[in-house]
């Protein structure tokens, strides 16, 4: 902790973190964070209303550390400022990603002295010094989102992303340094990032003020590229110094270096990528449809029919393969897929 000119503990940075069906992650998360050193951290979880114990991990964790952290518990919209140490939002739907991050920046914007905000995962888990460091590099601005290396938890020597890039003719998502061995992975040049992964960034709050909150419309996946894309004339910051681990698709079956992507996740992502080259790359939009109808072909010819239908009507406009409607509670559904909500 960092005592400020009063001799008070100041807080360095707020952490957003959007919890759904968490339970087996989340005190690890936690735990991370409120053992770091040299920053104090204010923390607000928004439970995008898990169905599994979630929130009860997340009392226990606090009761479990209450000579020390601070806890308060609310629903969503009874409290404008953030002021414990933990702080749980209950939502009354899944309302997607940048929904849960957008409902704790909220809480901690009411903060007028915080200028940085993390949007952390549950699946999360930091370095003692990574705060410390996010603190120290944040200090001053100049920056519109700011991130570190993050690693995969099951394999910490190899890279899951230093931030990516987008290609301009398929929307395609290119992970930087992704499964390359931290020990060899060259540090990326800041100008030749287009966006920090979501899982773990930092934003300075005039960033906020000036590009707002994240877009709530794509339900999950791009929302931290569009975010990115939103920033104007502020750069991006990376810090490799800074380390996170992260598993990664914990629940909604993202790929990975040992798995291959879900019809869920597929669904929303090539959705989402039209939905991402309409607006910042219309007149490539045709040739980022036929390439992902091309890896459509590709799982039929392994035999993946659910995964390679979801792409299908995602990238078609067609209503979601039911299989993947069915994994969204009923509540969320017109959120999640809009007119084709069934």
């Amino acid at each position: 902790m960092s005592p400020d000119a009063t001799g008070k503990d100041k807080v360095d940075l707020g952490v957003s973190i959007v919890t759904f069906q968490s339970a087996d992650v989340i005190a690890a998360c936690l735990e991370s964070c409120f053992r770091s050193e040299g920053a104090r951290l204010r923390v607000v979880v928004v439970d995008n209303h898990s169905s599994d114990n979630t929130r009860e991990v997340i009392r226990e964790f606090a009761a479990s550390n209450a000579a020390s952290i601070s806890f308060a518990e609310a629903e969503l919209g009874e409290i404008a400022q953030a002021r414990a140490d933990l702080t749980l939002i209950k939502s009354p739907v899944n309302g997607g990603f940048a929904y849960g991050v957008n409902r704790g920046l909220e809480v901690l914007l009411g903060d007028p002295e915080l200028e940085l905000f993390w949007v952390l995962n549950p699946d999360c888990t930091i370095m003692p010094d990574t705060a410390a460091i996010y603190a120290r590099e944040g200090r001053g601005g100049g920056f519109s989102l700011m991130g570190g290396r993050t690693l995969f938890i099951d394999r910490p020597d190899l890279v899951q992303t230093d931030g990516g890039r987008v290609s301009r003719w398929t929307g395609v998502v290119d992970s930087i340094n992704h499964s390359v061995p931290l020990k060899t992975a060259a540090v990326p040049d800041e100008t030749d990032l287009h966006f920090i992964t979501g899982a773990n960034c930092v934003a300075h709050r005039a960033f906020l003020e000036t590009s707002g909150l994240m877009n709530e419309d794509y339900f999950i996946y791009y929302e931290e590229v569009d975010w990115a894309f939103q920033r104007g004339k502020l750069p991006l910051k990376f810090v490799p110094e800074s380390l996170t681990l992260h598993h990664g698709g914990t629940v909604i079956g993202t790929g990975s270096h040992s798995r291959r992507a879900s019809a869920f996740a597929n669904y929303f992502n090539y959705r989402n990528r039209m939905r991402f080259m309409r607006q910042f790359y219309p007149a490539s939009l045709v040739v980022a449809m036929a390439y992902a109808m091309a890896k459509a072909g590709q799982l039929l010819l392994i035999g993946a029919k659910d995964e390679a239908f979801a792409i299908v009507a995602a990238v078609l406009g067609m209503a979601p393969p039911q299989a993947v409607e069915d994994k969204v509670e009923p509540s969320a559904r017109e959120m999640a897929f809009g007119d084709h909500a069934r």
